[in-house]
Formats: C-alpha cells, sequence, structure tokens
C-alpha cells in the first residue's frame, strides 16, 4: 500500500485533535474568527469538505479518463460559499467534530487503497493547471497542518 504511512500519521493527528476539539469551550470553538474571518467550526467544515472533494477525486482520478475535469470548490471563493451554505457555524460541536473525524479517516482508508497504476493520473484543478493523483494526496498533509495551525492559533488567541 502506497500511501500507507500518510494515512497512519493522518489517523493519528485525527484521533489526537478529536479530544482536543471535543474539551474546547463552545466560545472557543464558535467566537473567535482567523484572518479569513472563519470560527474553528468554520474551518472544521472547510476540512470536512476538503477531504469529501479529496476523496471523489482520488475515486475519479482511478477509473475516468485522464485528464479528469472534476469541479474545484475551492477557488474563486467557493469554499466559502460551501461554508455558508452548510451553516457549520450553527452545527452541533459534537457531530461537527466527528463528521471531521470520520471524513479523515475514511479519505486514509481510501488513499491506502489506491491502484499505484493510477498515480499520474491528471486532475484539471484551473485552466491549464493540472494535478497528478500522487501530487494531490502528497499535498493533503500540508493543507490539514495549515487549517490545524489555524485553529491553535485561535484557541491561542
Amino acid at each position: 500500500m502506497i500511501f500507507s504511512l500518510l494515512a497512519q500519521e493522518m489517523e493519528i493527528r485525527v484521533l489526537e485533535w478529536e479530544t482536543k476539539l471535543l474539551e474546547l469551550p463552545e466560545d472557543v470553538i464558535s467566537n473567535p474568527k482567523n484572518s479569513q474571518n472563519r470560527s474553528i467550526k468554520q474551518i472544521l467544515g472547510h476540512m470536512i469538505d476538503s477531504a469529501s472533494n479529496n476523496t471523489h477525486r482520488v475515486i475519479h482520478l482511478q477509473y475516468r479518463e485522464s485528464p479528469v475535469e472534476y469541479p474545484n470548490y475551492a477557488t474563486y471563493g467557493n469554499n466559502d460559499k460551501w461554508i455558508a451554505i452548510q451553516n457549520y457555524q450553527d452545527e452541533n460541536r459534537e457531530n461537527l467534530v466527528q463528521l471531521w473525524k470520520y471524513s479523515h479517516i475514511h479519505f486514509a482508508h481510501v488513499i491506502k487503497n489506491i491502484n499505484a497504476e493510477k498515480l499520474e493520473s491528471k486532475w484539471e484543478a484551473d485552466k491549464n493547471i493540472y494535478v497528478t493523483l500522487q501530487d494531490m494526496v502528497e499535498d493533503f498533509p500540508r493543507h490539514f497542518q495549515l487549517h490545524i495551525n489555524e485553529i491553535t492559533d485561535l484557541i491561542n488567541t
């Protein structure tokens, strides 16, 4: 399994953070806002969207003809629309944390099962910008950590 170590590390980080997130007082998880005007709840929602969209990309990139045309939910401010439409701010905190946890654990499971012959399959991330399946999966921990750092900063505010 190509990405077993990456998946295992992700699972460990998610389980560590699940406890921290569930222990946060409601005002901390809901009120402070980062530079993008997002609360911890909204950051978690964005991370859920990212795990979900990346899960779908991984699947599409293994059976569709490359390059794959798949919407990029995160560009042009669309990720803010996803956050607002789903109203993560008013989501039940325990449900939100569990959804965050399980969406990432499932993504870890999916990447452990990637067909190595499909690693060079490409997704068109933007006009004439292509990302391979391998690069997308290998970049996911950086994106995950970026948002964990944002959460840490809000906790320490």
